[in-house]
């Protein structure tokens, strides 16, 4: 064997990632990359534009990030997008919601994928899952509600997406007098039908986005946190109630932990198609990453009032993985629920 043909042989044993490297940033030099947002304008479509604008300076070629809204059935139009028709080429980045991990895992009607599949590349927030009401409602506080005469109307989207999800969960396991008005295609949707008395608020509305959309009815106090839904209290709400302390049986307990609390560490998800392949993965969860780092990107949410508590890629898919171990009994009871 000659020399002209030992070496690069040898480059390949000693600097395999760097060679590997040096071809994806060669892929993807000039090509646009397009972030699917799986909801109409509202609180992931505020935190995909942001990451959007920010991210590509992360990507070898310091890309323009596209991002296309494709809203349809609680997200599962872009989810099955993204899982069936998407060319696993790293192009093409899904932001979904973990709801449907649930979802999947409790066999509701057209979640023909497995999450298991994806490849994670990361997720920007912890959701703090809340219950927000109006002042006009007259549901201020958690005993008025458990108290009310006629059941509290609260907007959702359709079921697979947190605002049904949370809202029928605690409908069940806490007994609120509750009218779930599903249909709604966005958080910003419902919270406009809130002020104009069609419906009395909505539960399943993380901290984040109501700070970031509903800023001016928190402000003039005509929007009023009433739960939260997560296991510990935020800084900012030290005195707004648990759902789970008001929880009587342990039953009750569990279904609240599984299908609100373990759902909200990956209610914001953003994942590749199966099969990308994994160098390309890594170049994007670290760039994510990166940009999670960014001060320009911290600048813009502080300004914005977004929340952050990034999760990596690797974190994200543990913790899917993860969901499906949980107990059968409980997961039964939550497709009942659900269902």
């Amino acid at each position: 064997m000659n020399k002209l043909m030992i070496a690069p042989i040898l480059l390949l044993m000693f600097f395999p990632s760097k060679l590997a490297s040096a071809d994806e940033h060669e892929f993807f030099k000039g090509k646009p990359i397009h972030l699917i947002v799986g909801t109409a304008p509202g609180g992931f479509d505020t935190y995909s534009r942001v990451i959007a604008r920010h991210m590509g300076r992360h990507i070898p070629g310091n890309h323009t990030i596209i991002v296309d809204n494709v809203p349809g059935a609680s997200f599962l139009k872009s989810v099955l997008h993204l899982y069936n028709v998407a060319k696993p080429y790293g192009l093409t980045i899904g932001n979904w919601i973990g709801t449907l991990v649930m979802a999947q895992m409790i066999g509701r009607q057209g979640t023909d994928f497995d999450a298991r599949q994806f490849e994670y590349v990361g997720s920007q927030v912890k959701n703090h899952d809340l219950c927000v009401l109006t002042k006009a409602s007259g549901i201020t506080r958690l005993d008025r509600w458990m108290n009310a005469k006629t059941p509290v109307k609260l907007g959702a989207t359709p079921p697979g997406a947190t605002p049904y999800d949370t809202a029928a969960i605690l409908k069940e396991v806490l007994g609120l007098p509750t009218q779930i008005v599903a249909g709604y295609n966005s958080t910003r949707e419902i919270t406009l039908a809130a002020e104009s008395g069609e419906v009395a608020g909505l539960c399943g509305f993380a901290w984040a986005s109501v700070k970031s959309t509903w800023r001016k009815g928190l402000d003039s106090g005509d929007a009023v946190v009433v739960l939260q839904n997560t296991p510990e209290p935020h800084s900012e709400l030290p005195n707004v109630p648990l759902a789970i302390k008001s929880a009587k049986t342990e039953e009750a307990r569990k279904l609240i932990q599984l299908g609100v609390h373990d759902v909200s560490a990956m209610t914001y998800i953003y994942s590749l198609p199966p099969k990308t392949p994994k160098n390309r993965v890594q170049l994007l969860r670290k760039a994510f990453t990166d940009t999670m780092k960014d001060p320009d990107f911290l600048a813009e949410t502080k300004k914005a009032n977004l929340d952050l508590d990034p999760k990596s890629g690797e974190q994200l898919e543990k913790i899917v993985k993860g969901f499906f171990n949980a107990d059968p009994v409980i997961v039964k009871r939550l497709a009942k629920i659900l269902q």
